[in-house]
């Protein structure tokens, strides 16, 4: 069964047990679909009302953009375990000659490196779903201002923790080029992604 095809509570027993995955990765996923989610949800609140008509062609974009973003982030949480879970399958393979041992190491980096792309790409919603959530200050249903700072938490523990499994796989990785430029995207979008996600939540707690 698909993570995201299970009832929560399912989802959260499986996160907890002793099971290698689910883990960070598909929960940082799950927080970032949380946070754009939410963003969506702000804007169905305020579209229609009157109060907010100067300003819904912006807050139609961010309805339509927030239910991309949170499709694109819920198919984040089972890509995830399914990149680990080609990492895993990898120590299964056979190691007895030197031929079979060079096809591992092969197989190892290759699943290494779409077990770093998978929440590298979460890191690039998260940072754009976070520009999302920015449109909708001032312009959102006031009554929903609070949901707004929730999906900037969200989305700010989402790219910190797709981050941390973004370093994790680049350590057993060879290829020095391609180490050393995800090391350096990652780095740049928590440098956007963190002070917008500060700014977004301060900006709430001092409207309330």
């Amino acid at each position: 069964m698909k993570l995201t095809d299970m009832q929560v509570k399912e989802f959260i027993d499986v996160l907890a047990s002793d099971a290698p995955a689910p883990g960070g990765g598909s929960a940082a996923a799950l927080a970032g679909a949380m946070g754009s989610g939410l963003a969506k949800m702000v804007a169905s609140l305020t579209l229609g009302k009157p109060k907010y008509a100067e300003h819904e062609e912006t807050v139609q974009k961010i309805f339509d953009r927030g239910g991309e973003l949170t499709k694109q982030l819920t198919d984040a949480i089972d890509r995830d375990t399914e990149s680990f879970d080609g990492v895993s399958a990898v120590f299964a393979m056979p190691k007895s000659t030197d031929e079979e041992k060079a096809a591992r190491k092969e197989a190892m980096q290759k699943a290494l490196k779409e077990a770093t792309l998978v929440p590298y790409h979460t890191m690039e919603l998260c940072l754009e779903s976070l520009k999302v959530v920015e449109m909708g200050l001032g312009c959102t249903n006031t009554n929903a201002a609070s949901d707004l700072g929730v999906a900037s938490l969200n989305l700010k523990a989402a790219v910190q923790g797709a981050w941390l499994n973004v370093l994790i796989n680049l350590a057993g990785i060879r290829d020095e080029e391609f180490v050393n430029e995800y090391r350096s995207k990652g780095e740049k979008i928590l440098q956007e992604a963190l002070p917008l996600a500060d700014k977004i939540y301060t900006e709430i707690l001092n409207s309330l």
